[in-house]
């Protein structure tokens, strides 16, 4: 019998060391080495369930021959467009996400949507039956193209693949599939590089697009390891609130596209329905004006849409002030609070201030300052802010309001949904073409100077 060799490896950036170790001198994250039993010996011909591709020679870059890129139409407008307008064959693709977000219902609408394509499902954690309810629900049951396997051995998988000849692969999930190479168990983090290394030659050689699920940790990266996000193509995360109904795919890394596009859906009883203008579903209607709403204009990717941004400050009952934030940075919205006080004359120091978006959505973008001052400044003077008036800006330190990336698309959007004013930065007024009709834009150069067009008929 062939002897066992015994690796530890970084659970957090796959790197592999000979001993256990407290702290990984990669990464620097502290007791994530696990251990893994490696054979050192391979079987004969395990190895060989992936041809190579035959007579490959290194090329100059001038002799090589550049094919035009035909994108592969998915079914789902929303999926294309995050992938850059439709899947490149041969695509190696990782989609991660929270347990219970929506990823077999995605993957699941993928392969039963993709008509003229050819998709082999290949699940590792449910049955076939199960798989049909589902399929069932989706209302996608009768699609005579797509192949449920319900099998965990790679070499199994590989071989049905080279027999079936499919057009895309999904497997759901890279941690429930092994390899008789190694000796170790499923979901370790050799398993998984090593079941991802030969999937991506397959998808490479054979030209098969390939879509795998991905578990993440409680941290919210992708599970085991982070060589898995260094390997493929792109990555899709799929985000949103369990108690929401709205979900977000988000392209994290693409060699095909842009990065950071997004795609709206919303979760209902018969699977993922797309949501095309997400500014409708972000934007409340209301009998009568609230106080401490107010609505921003944002891009996500290469989207523009406008959000409300909800805010609540009301007196510190019990001496010492909270600070609460969904969805947004709670260090940046302190900073914005200390810039209020320090530069808008608002005395926040004894105040509870709590913040929201519409939707359960999380957001990154610093062009949103502006409207979560406005939201404050609301809320602080309990005044609704006038109808038909939107934001965007970026605030600094000394209280000057910058422009926001992208605001000629924000000022478009925001007009296209009938609004009438926008309140920019100063710095926008000589470099910012004319305005479409029917909205006024405003500018601003300090952050006390925002009260004035907030509340001004």
């Amino acid at each position: 019998m062939a002897k066992v060799k015994r690796a530890y490896f970084c659970s957090s950036c796959g790197n592999e060391q000979a001993k256990w170790m407290g702290r990984c001198p990669a990464c620097g994250e502290w007791n994530t080495f696990v251990e893994e039993i490696i054979s050192k010996e391979e079987p004969a011909g395990v190895r060989g369930v992936v041809s190579s591709a035959a007579g490959s020679r290194p090329q100059a870059v001038k002799d090589i021959q550049r094919d035009e890129l035909q994108r592969i139409d998915l079914g789902i407008g929303e999926v294309n467009r995050v992938l850059g307008g439709g899947m490149v064959p041969g695509s190696f693709i990782l989609l991660g996400g929270e347990p219970g977000i929506g990823k077999s219902t995605l993957s699941l609408q993928i392969a039963l949507g993709s008509h003229g394509l050819k998709t082999l499902y290949v699940s590792g954690e449910e049955s076939p039956q199960q798989i049909k309810m589902r399929a069932e629900r989706v209302n996608e049951a009768g699609s005579e193209e797509c192949y449920i396997y319900a099998e965990t051995l790679l070499e199994n998988i590989v071989a049905q693949a080279e027999a079936l000849e499919p057009d895309l692969i999904v497997i759901d999930s890279i941690q429930t599939i092994y390899t008789n190479i190694l000796d170790s168990s499923p979901g370790g983090v050799s398993q998984i590089r090593e079941c991802a290394a030969a999937l991506l030659k397959f998808a490479k050689t054979r030209g098969t697009s390939i879509i795998i699920i991905g578990h993440i940790t409680k941290e919210g990266s992708i599970a085991g390891p982070k060589i898995l996000e260094h390997i493929v193509d792109v990555v899709l995360s799929f985000e949103g609130d369990g108690n929401n109904i709205y979900r977000i795919l988000r392209g994290v890394k693409n060699r095909f596209g842009a990065t950071f596009e997004i795609g709206v859906f919303e979760m209902r009883a018969e699977g993922l329905v797309e949501v095309a203008n997400p500014s409708e579903i972000l934007l409340g209607d209301y009998d009568e004006p609230l106080s401490g709403i107010a609505v921003g204009a944002t891009v996500d990717g290469i989207r523009p849409y406008l959000i409300e941004t909800q805010s609540l400050v009301s007196h510190a009952a019990y001496g010492t002030p909270q600070r609460s934030a969904t969805g947004y940075d709670m260090k940046r919205m302190n900073m914005l609070l200390a810039v209020l006080e320090k530069r808008g004359g608002l005395k926040l120091g004894t105040k509870d201030v709590f913040l929201n978006f519409a939707g359960g959505f999380r957001i990154a973008d610093t062009g949103l300052d502006l409207a979560i001052a406005a939201a404050v400044i609301s809320s602080y003077f309990d005044r609704p802010i006038v109808r038909g008036v939107c934001v965007c800006g970026e605030v600094g330190l000394s209280g000057e309001v910058r422009p926001a990336p992208r605001s000629e698309q924000r000022i478009i959007e925001a007009a296209r949904l009938g609004f009438g004013r926008i309140v920019v930065s100063g710095y926008l007024r000589k470099t910012l073409p004319k305005p479409p009709k029917g909205i006024e834009v405003c500018y601003i150069s300090r952050i006390d100077e925002l009260p004035a067009h907030l509340f001004r008929e």
